[in-house]
């Protein structure tokens, strides 16, 4: 049952984030779900769980900041409110729906969801926390390499950035809603991202030109 709930849930959102029922944009944002997550997930209409939302809203403040996102629809459709619920405020609201055993099975599913986000959420904090003094060092590296120009630090990090994820700095920003690129990088990705800045800082120290770095690292 567990499953088949995740799996629903992934067929049936697009969204950007690393769980498919709990999501969270940057490293100092709580993870959160969505009202049509809760609704779809836990066989209630999504109109009665907003009725819920707007007629509770006093008592999700008291959990945290009660918030929404305007999102856009395709065609002429007007925009859509969705809410979002950080861990404390989705179990709240569950409690004020009807205790069927699809709500019960899929509280168990939001619970290890958002267990599982805040696990990879301290992972990622930790990571950063070690990677800013190795970003300090490239920057260093490129400073003293004969064959660096004004853009070569910033071309440097776009591609680490585009080999570590597949996407640019600015598609990072934007479809992972965070100011800095790296911040946006999960797990996995930033230890990519660490193994190839590595072989960048090696490549810079043996004073190898501009083409012989980007070569390398495209086929790293």
């Amino acid at each position: 049952m567990t499953e088949k709930i995740i799996e629903a849930a992934a067929k049936k959102h697009d969204l950007a984030g690393l769980a498919d029922l709990v999501f969270m944009h940057g490293l100092n944002e709580e993870p959160y779900t969505t009202d049509k997550i809760i609704a779809e997930n836990s066989g209630n209409d999504l109109d009665s769980v907003r009725r819920l939302a707007r007629s509770h809203k006093q008592d999700f403040e008291e959990f945290g900041f009660f918030g929404f996102e305007i999102r856009k629809l395709s065609g002429r459709g007007r925009p859509e409110k969705i809410y979002h619920f950080n861990e404390q405020q989705a179990t709240l609201l569950i409690t004020y729906l009807d205790n069927t055993p699809q709500v019960n099975q899929f509280k168990k599913c939001l619970v290890r969801e958002f267990y599982r986000m805040k696990k990879e959420l301290t992972t990622r904090q930790i990571n950063r926390a070690i990677e800013k003094p190795q970003r300090k060092t490239l920057m260093d590296a490129v400073k003293s390499w004969p064959n660096a120009n004004q853009w070569s630090y910033r071309n440097m990090t776009q591609l680490l950035l585009k080999r570590a994820t597949g996407l640019t700095a600015n598609q990072i920003k934007q479809q992972r809603h965070v100011n800095n690129s790296l911040d946006g990088l999960t797990v996995k990705e930033q230890e990519r991202y660490k193994q190839l800045e590595n072989i960048a800082i090696g490549l810079v120290s043996l004073n190898k030109t501009w083409d012989e770095v980007k070569g390398v690292l495209l086929l790293a």
